[in-house]
């Protein structure tokens, strides 16, 4: 094949060009898992302009049962490589894959591993937040938004209604708060 000549610029070779091509293509993430040995993630997508599926497989390198995961799923999601292809795939579920990958490390089943993310993803609604450190109320908080947009009525959603209206039933007695109740002193 010949090399590609663009004015005062060194020669591309016809595979370069067409590589960066296909990075540059959008890329609709339809599938994200992990593979234990040797460890990597693979995403299975679908590129905008053909409807043929496609799988890509990223290795994890210098990751241990000692590593941060949400500092490797930064790492593998910011990747020059890989980035074109993540953009679908929240940093939160690169996260939860990292964590299983990090169970595995350590001897954990598989059973055992996702119970575990299941635990830290779960929210009580009882625990004070007040007191938790800056890290680990960032990451609650990421939790809550990602709810908030899974549960989310969108425009096009089929069930989607703009101004719901919603009448309370007014038989029982209205129970009163200390803070509403009216002082002898009028404003």
């Amino acid at each position: 094949m010949r090399a590609l000549k663009l004015l005062g610029t060194p020669p591309i070779k016809p595979s370069t060009l067409q590589l960066s091509a296909r990075t540059a293509m959008a890329c609709v993430a339809k599938k994200c898992g992990i593979r234990f040995k040797p460890p990597s993630v693979i995403l299975i997508y679908e590129e905008k302009d053909k409807e043929k599926t496609r799988q890509r497989i990223m290795p994890v390198r210098n990751f241990s049962k000692f590593s941060d995961c949400s500092i490797a799923a930064e790492q593998l999601k910011n990747n020059p490589r890989h980035k074109a292809y993540l953009e679908g795939v929240s940093l939160r579920q690169l996260e939860k894959l990292h964590s299983l990958l990090k169970g595995h490390l350590r001897g954990e089943s598989l059973a055992e591993s996702l119970e575990k993310v299941q635990r830290e993803e779960t929210i009580d609604p009882e625990e004070d937040m007040n007191k938790l450190d800056d890290k680990e109320l960032a990451k609650r908080k990421s939790i809550m938004d990602e709810l908030f947009e899974k549960n989310r009525k969108k425009k096009d959603d089929p069930d989607f209604v703009y101004d719901v209206e919603v009448e309370f039933p007014q038989d029982e007695q209205l129970e009163s708060c200390g803070w509403d109740v009216e002082s002898g002193e009028e404003v």
